[in-house]
C-alpha cells in the first residue's frame, strides 16, 4: 500500500519533514508544499519539495485557479500523491511533531462504535475530562450535555473508515475563543480508536488526518472561504457523503504533539467567525442534499452548488471544484 503524507509549510518546515522522514518506509512519500513565504531553496534530502514557483509547473488544471498564500494550496500536494497512486493520503502540517508510535490503524475492521443519531458530538470529551472542544465545534452545543460522550453510547461495531482524525497532543487543534479565554495544554488519554455512526458528526481537521484513496474527492478545500475556515467546511460537507457512500469517520489516539506557530489569537478569531455561526447550518444543508444515488464526487459537487445558492461560499467555488474533481479523475 503507497502512502504519501502531504505537509504545508509557512516558512521552515525541516523539524516536522526530519521527524516525519525517521518513520516513513520505502512505500511512504513525504510531499511537502510551499509558499510564498517558504525559501524557493529550501531542501530535505528525504522530501519531495513543490516551492511556490514550481507548481504552476506541474500540469494540474486547477493550480492556476488557487489563490496565493492559502491554505487550499495543499491541493497540489494531494495531486501530486494521486498522480502518483497513492493509496493512502496523509494530512500534516509543519508545526506537528510525531511520536515514535506515530500511525493509523487499519481502515477497516471492529472499533468502538459511537452509536447513530447522536447529532453533533464533541468527540475530545471521549479523551480527556478537560472543558475542551474542536475547532469548528459549534459553541451553542459546548455546554450542552448531549454533545458528551458516554460509554453506554458506545458498542463495537464492523466498521469501514474513510477518514481517519488523529488527535494531537499539547496544543490541540481549538478555536481562538479557547485559547483567547482558556488556553490550557491538553493531553488526550490514550483509549484507542472511535468510529462515528451515521447522523453523528464532530469537525475534523487537516492536521493528522488519514484519507482512503476511495473518498479522495473529499480532500477539497475551499478556496473562497478563509484560511481558519477551509478545512473545517471541508469536514463539515464530508461526513454526509461517507456516510451514504458506506463509509464513517474514525477518531483515534494522539499521535502527534503540536508546537504550534506564532499565531495572532484574534485574528485567528475573525477568520474563524463562520465557524462559530455557519456550522450547524452548513451540516443540515449537506446532510439534506447528500443523497445514496450519487457518487461521491456528484455529491460533493451537489453540496457546493446548494452552499453557493446559500452564498456560504464564493462565486468562483463551483469553477474551482469542477477543476479539482477534474484532476482528481483524469490523475487517479
Amino acid at each position: 500500500m503507497k502512502t504519501s503524507i502531504i505537509i504545508t509549510t509557512i516558512q521552515y518546515p525541516t523539524e516536522a519533514v526530519k521527524s516525519f522522514s525517521k518513520l516513513v518506509k520505502d512505500d511512504c512519500d513525504l510531499i511537502v508544499v510551499g509558499d510564498l513565504k517558504t525559501p524557493g531553496d529550501w531542501f530535505f534530502p528525504q522530501a519531495k519539495y513543490f516551492s511556490f514557483n514550481r507548481q504552476d509547473k506541474l500540469g494540474f488544471e486547477i493550480t492556476k485557479y488557487l489563490p496565493e498564500n492559502h491554505y487550499s494550496r495543499k491541493m497540489i500536494g494531494y495531486l501530486l500523491a494521486i498522480s502518483e497512486g497513492a493509496d493512502v493520503i496523509i494530512d500534516t502540517d509543519d508545526d506537528n511533531i510525531p511520536y515514535p508510535n506515530w500511525r493509523f490503524p487499519s481502515f477497516s475492521g471492529q472499533f468502538p462504535y459511537l452509536l447513530d443519531n447522536h447529532g453533533f458530538a464533541n468527540v475530545y470529551s471521549y479523551y480527556t475530562q478537560q472543558k475542551i472542544w474542536p475547532r469548528g465545534f459549534p459553541l451553542q452545543k459546548v455546554n450542552d450535555r448531549n454533545s458528551i460522550i458516554n460509554i453506554s453510547d458506545i458498542q463495537q461495531n464492523v466498521v469501514e473508515i474513510g477518514i481517519w482524525q488523529g488527535l494531537a497532543d499539547e496544543d490541540p487543534d481549538v478555536d481562538a475563543i479557547y485559547r483567547l479565554i482558556l488556553n490550557s495544554p491538553c493531553y488526550f488519554a490514550k483509549k484507542g480508536e472511535l468510529a462515528l455512526g451515521k447522523n453523528t458528526v464532530c469537525p475534523f481537521n487537516s492536521q493528522n488526518t488519514a484519507f482512503r484513496r476511495a473518498v479522495f474527492p473529499l480532500l477539497y478545500l475551499p478556496t473562497t472561504v478563509t484560511f481558519r475556515f477551509t478545512d473545517i467546511l471541508r469536514s463539515i460537507i464530508a461526513q454526509p457523503v461517507l456516510w451514504h457512500a458506506g463509509y464513517r469517520l474514525g477518531f483515534t489516539d494522539p499521535t502527534v504533539v503540536q508546537k504550534r506557530n506564532e499565531h495572532d489569537y484574534l485574528r485567528d478569531f475573525e477568520s474563524e467567525i463562520p465557524c462559530y455561526l455557519k456550522v450547524e447550518e452548513i451540516f443540515n444543508l449537506a446532510k439534506s442534499v447528500a443523497s445514496g444515488s450519487n457518487s461521491i464526487s456528484d455529491n460533493l459537487f451537489a453540496i457546493y452548488l446548494a452552499l453557493q445558492k446559500e452564498k456560504f461560499v464564493g462565486t468562483k467555488e463551483l469553477d474551482i471544484l469542477e477543476c479539482w474533481l477534474r484532476d482528481c479523475q483524469k490523475y487517479s
